[in-house]
């Protein structure tokens, strides 16, 4: 049981003639608040909110079960950019889906930089698209359309980092496409013309 004495101990001394007093100790008992204490610990565990885990919503498109394959949206060429996720933490991309063996897209190299990074690139794709939509070129309905393709050696940490350069730039069409063995060997070609880097 905890116990505080309290009792003092001056040196004060009474006239003559004057009886001394009994000097008492008052104890105090602190065992309740040692159970309030628990009580409340108790109370607010149950009471308080616990942190919810942090998610990134995806909205997947609705999906017609009676719609013709023939009658579904195709990515345009025009619209559309491809971003490959790589090893190393490597990002390529190229303009299009390519979908033509016989002519490879041209593959570009960059980074999640900031500046001079994938999301200039996405900038640069949104920005050529407003013009040809301007120019007449492509319907009022169409926009940028991008394709994000990781690799079997990119990272986790890529395909969330590619997802917040969607949210930064207010991407509103984008997918997460298996990567085809014809992009796989796109990388290949481009690191071996980069010296296998």
């Amino acid at each position: 049981m905890a116990e505080m004495d309290t009792s003092s101990g001056g040196g004060h001394k009474k006239g003559p003639g004057v009886k001394k007093g009994k000097k008492l100790s008052t104890r105090i008992d602190l065992t309740p608040m040692v159970d309030l204490g628990f009580l409340l610990i108790t109370f607010f565990m149950f009471t308080t909110t616990m942190a919810k885990p942090k998610t990134m919503e995806i909205n997947m498109p609705y999906k017609d079960p009676n719609m013709k394959v023939e009658d579904q949206s195709k990515v345009k060429e025009s619209t559309a950019l491809t971003i490959l996720l790589s090893k190393n933490h490597r990002v390529y991309y190229y303009e299009g889906i390519g979908s033509d063996p016989n002519n490879p897209p041209k593959l570009e190299a960059t980074t999640f930089r900031e500046k001079g990074g994938i999301r200039d690139e996405i900038i640069a794709k949104e920005a050529k698209v407003d013009a040809m939509k301007r120019a007449g070129q492509l319907g009022p309905k169409d926009q940028t359309t991008i394709l994000i393709k990781p690799d079997t050696t990119s990272t986790y940490d890529d395909l969330v980092n590619i997802l917040d350069e969607m949210s930064i730039n207010a991407v509103k069409t984008y997918a997460i496409v298996d990567i085809s063995g014809q992009d796989q060997e796109f990388i290949h070609l481009t690191e071996q013309a980069n010296g296998g880097k």
